[in-house]
């Protein structure tokens, strides 16, 4: 089971959804502190993340799986997210150079078929940062967040996927310490909860986030001869509707 885009936007509406969303970028923006000139782009349901690298990479997108909905991101000006099949990107090969996984691996039927996609829309030196919740975590076990739908990952589990699908995990972190409840007394201290946490009970954080590199000597996965035509996305400058155009 999984929720839909107007589930997730209402969560991240929520202040419980902001806190998240402030925790979360602080640890996704130490993985990726200068994008400028690159094409970044949100698979699963990364806007209330995408946004911190506006005006800065070259292009930037969000890619909503078929199956959630899509809502238009950002809310003025033109619109940068579209609707995906999550096994077939509308991106020519080795077009991405950064790619954020959110909401999106632990709900995925088919993971393997996801990230070899994904390895082959990504350029030489390309990366992908992964958000999922945490198995050993408090907030897998708890359906009030997006969080406690779809399957959790343990770090060697996570290891063992990535290096099926040819990438090599180089950077781990952990974070959500906190109760995932909307209570005042504990939202009070959010940055008190990660200290704690991290130096208390480090493995059992709420989410893994993990930064991968494609290998680039690994061998490309076979592809049919014929495949439907499908919509493809021309990465444009920040701020730039994209414009679409067929194989």
């Amino acid at each position: 089971m999984h929720l839909d885009a107007i589930d997730l936007k209402d969560f991240y509406a929520r202040r419980l959804g902001l806190l998240v969303r402030r925790l979360l970028r602080r640890r996704i923006r130490a993985r990726w502190k200068d994008v400028k000139g690159m094409r970044v782009f949100g698979l699963g349901f990364a806007t209330p993340y995408l946004a911190e690298f506006r005006g800065e990479a070259r292009a930037l997108g969000a890619l909503m799986p078929a199956r959630f909905g899509a809502l238009s991101w950002p809310p003025h000006g033109p619109s940068m997210a579209t609707l995906v099949d999550e096994t077939e990107l509308p991106l020519a090969d080795e077009t991405a150079d950064r790619i954020l996984l959110v909401h999106m691996l632990e709900w995925s039927e088919r993971s393997r078929t996801l990230l070899r996609e994904i390895w082959r829309v990504l350029g030489p030196g390309g990366r992908l940062l992964i958000v999922v919740p945490n198995r050993r975590g408090l907030w897998a076990r708890v359906d009030t967040t997006p969080f406690g739908y779809g399957s959790p990952f343990s770090r060697s589990q996570l290891t063992q996927l990535l290096k099926e699908c040819m990438f090599d995990p180089e950077g781990w972190q952990y974070a959500l310490y906190m109760p995932p409840f909307n209570w005042r007394v504990l939202m009070r201290w959010p940055t008190f909860w990660e200290r704690l946490g991290l130096f208390l009970w480090p493995i059992f954080s709420g989410v893994i986030l993990v930064e991968a590199t494609k290998q680039v000597y690994a061998a490309m996965p076979a592809r049919e001869a014929k495949r439907k035509m499908r919509r493809r996305i021309v990465p444009v400058p920040a701020g730039v509707a994209p414009r679409k155009t067929a194989d």
